[in-house]
């Protein structure tokens, strides 16, 4: 990510930070101990106290925003990863601040109250701050003003998809000003001047005020790669590459140096580090809160089992977790007793059902399953509550709410050289095939969109997937 005009945005956001903080912890001591006659905890001492040891924890607040990278320049926009990494890191402030107070004994807040509050006015004035910076910041790139102008340079169709992602200036803070390569995949666009040789767009590079040379992809001729860093260096302008192969900007990669040499790390998926620990807290705090509505949906189909369909209340099945780790998972039983753990194909091949048998085999599901016990097996099916019961999994950490479907052992060889992947995401409850189709897509078409989610997961995208699952478990839309 070239830094150019655009490198101060993390200190600018640090400062923002820093305002929001102070503001945030003396508002919240003057709501509780000046304007609030109750008593307090402990008696208040001075304000000047108060402030010194505001600013003995506001740079471990600023640390752990730092650590949750949210002064990087990539920070664009009002995510919802970015706002619950926020809301994390405010989080983890207060327990810092708390953990202060046991190891040095002396009370920095002098009531509970005035914890609370920092903790909310924190993440709100943060909010709002940052909103202002960028806000201030689209308007200077509205006006034209700390706008990097772009020669864009390429050889494949990720030229045409760099250019979509960065034409809007005022929200990228990039202009791009001329193109160089193959026709096919140059985007025709008012106002852009373009070339197909290396060599004019470098004779043109001052006339155009460049700022910066963007090369999307490599071209065959290593000397025409050359030529344009050795351009950038002459006219001391920024000179950024950005591979051709999609493998290289799918999920998250880490810049950094080897031994001296520049290193790129690829991981093909966006949950790694601190995303793995926010979306684990994430399910947790989503089971507790819902507790009162699942714990008596939960209760009711125990209840309702044990009298329409006698026997084991569960069905464990093994599968593949989280790097191909075996686990059980947990579903309320809905087929008969004894279909229940037997191999499908073999189960329909004994009823003379041929049909059945390829139908599973290539589709690993079956529309009107014969197995199914009576008409509460089927109603557990068509809601989708037989799968309430995987929340133990959920509790447990061997599945998360939203995810890939937790593969079994045996379907290994239809994955292919998919699977790796997808074991490298901790399995769902559901996920992106759940909601987009359930059993009416084919086997290969719920295996993309699950390698989708893997190599573009956000919890926006996890928000988006909960709030259609409750849609489809309503509506019964494309049950089984």
């Amino acid at each position: 990510m070239p830094l150019g005009k655009q490198r101060f945005l993390g200190l600018f956001l640090f400062i923002s930070d820093f305002f929001a903080l102070v503001v945030a912890f003396f508002a919240s001591y003057f709501v509780r101990v000046v304007l609030d006659n109750r008593p307090l905890l402990m008696e208040a001492g001075s304000t000047w106290e108060y402030f010194w040891a505001v600013v003995a924890v506001i740079p471990f607040y600023l640390a752990v925003f730092g650590l949750l990278g949210l002064y990087s320049s990539s920070m664009r926009s009002r995510k919802a990863g970015e706002i619950l990494k926020t809301f994390f890191g405010c989080f983890v402030g207060i327990l810092g601040v708390i953990g202060l107070e046991y190891v040095t004994e002396e009370r920095i807040f002098p009531a509970r109250l005035v914890m609370i509050y920092v903790l909310v006015s924190s993440f709100a004035l943060i909010l709002l701050f940052r909103g202002i910076v960028l806000l201030v910041r689209r308007i200077i790139f509205r006006s034209g003003k700390q706008v990097q102008r772009v020669l864009l340079v390429g050889s494949s169709t990720v030229l045409k998809d760099v250019y979509e992602a960065v034409r809007d200036a005022e929200k990228s803070g990039f202009l791009v000003v001329a193109v160089c390569g193959p026709k096919k995949y140059v985007p025709k666009q008012e106002g852009i001047k373009y070339y197909t040789e290396v060599e004019e767009a470098i004779s043109k590079i001052k006339r155009h005020k460049i700022d910066l040379i963007l090369q999307a992809s490599l071209f065959d001729n290593d000397d025409k790669n050359k030529a344009l860093l050795h351009a950038a260096q002459t006219h001391h302008i920024e000179y950024s590459f950005i591979p051709g192969e999609p493998e290289f900007y799918s999920g998250k990669n880490i810049i950094d140096v080897f031994f001296g040499f520049p290193m790129i790390s690829v991981s093909q998926t966006p949950l790694v580090g601190w995303s793995v620990l926010l979306k684990r807290m994430f399910d947790l705090a989503v089971v507790v809160l819902a507790f009162p509505i699942w714990g008596l949906v939960f209760g009711a189909v125990v209840i309702f089992q044990k009298i329409f369909n006698p026997g084991p209340v569960f069905f464990k099945q093994t599968r593949l977790g989280l790097h191909g780790k075996k686990l059980q998972t947990y579903k309320f039983r809905s087929m008969r007793m004894e279909f229940s753990g037997q191999d499908a194909i073999e189960i329909f091949k004994g009823m003379g059902r041929e049909d059945l048998a390829r139908e599973y085999a290539q589709t690993r599901k079956i529309e009107n399953d014969p197995r199914i016990a009576g008409w509460f097996g089927k109603f557990l099916r068509r809601s989708s509550l037989d799968e309430l019961a995987q929340l133990i999994n959920v509790i447990k950490g061997e599945l998360s709410l939203v995810g890939p479907r937790p593969i079994l052992p045996d379907e290994l060889d239809f994955y292919k050289s998919r699977s790796p992947l997808l074991l490298s995401v901790r399995p769902g409850m559901t996920g992106m095939a759940s909601v987009e189709g359930r059993s009416s897509l084919s086997f290969v078409e719920r295996v993309n969109l699950e390698l989708f989610y893997a190599q573009n997961w956000s919890f926006l995208l996890d928000f988006k997937i909960l709030a259609k699952t409750v849609g489809v478990v309503l509506t019964g839309r494309g049950s089984e």
